[in-house]
């Protein structure tokens, strides 16, 4: 037994001495975001378009190079995809500044679409109802989704056909804002409509 002991102590002192070998990986490429830029551009020969935008036709890439330099800007790929690429001089500062502002403008522009919920019941008053048809086309004005829930509570259920017809009065009354995306179903003791504005 102590024999056992002292050799798994003898392993273990013997794998501490020596270090464990990982094997060589080459680190990932980066990846650039944006177009490439002078020396970055691989084809031998580009489409050019200089500083003041005429088309100057098909120059070697070292000299087109050789020209963004000598006007003090860049050389920059803006069609990579045709053969040969079109590269464009200009400062690409400026260029990188007005995509980046660009961007920026058609986030702000983007509008999500909520889902917002109105709860209704079968014998609702007509003051709630109003209140609550008001709530609803303000949402749709906004360009919200509305999803209707309408609840029956204990023998309210055998009377189902008030809450149909509750249901085809509201339809009714927001048709011209609103349209239904999903038709009235049951889910357990309520049943549930949603309406999408036009």
């Amino acid at each position: 037994m102590p024999t056992e002991c002292f050799t798994l102590t003898t392993l273990v002192n013997n794998i501490g001495d020596h270090p464990i070998r990982r094997p060589n990986r080459a680190p990932p490429p980066t990846v650039k975001d944006g177009p490439r830029i002078n020396d970055a551009i691989r084809s031998l020969q580009v489409q050019l378009i200089d500083a003041a935008g005429t088309n100057v036709g098909a120059v070697e890439t070292i000299e087109a190079i050789r020209m963004a330099n000598e006007a003090g800007l860049d050389l920059v790929e803006i069609a990579p995809n045709s053969s040969p690429p079109v590269c464009k001089i200009m400062d690409y500062g400026k260029y990188k500044f007005s995509a980046q502002k660009k961007a920026a403008e058609a986030r702000k522009k983007q509008k999500t679409v909520e889902i917002k919920e109105i709860k209704l019941r079968p014998m609702i008053d007509d003051h709630d109802y109003d209140v609550k048809m008001r709530s609803m086309k303000r949402f749709f004005e906004e360009g919200d989704k509305v999803k209707i829930t309408l609840r029956y509570r204990g023998r309210e259920m055998a009377h189902q056909e008030i809450g149909t017809k509750l249901l085809d009065r509201v339809k009714s009354e927001v048709a011209d804002l609103a349209k239904v995306e999903q038709d009235a179903r049951f889910e357990g003791r309520q049943v549930v409509m949603v309406l999408a504005p036009r």
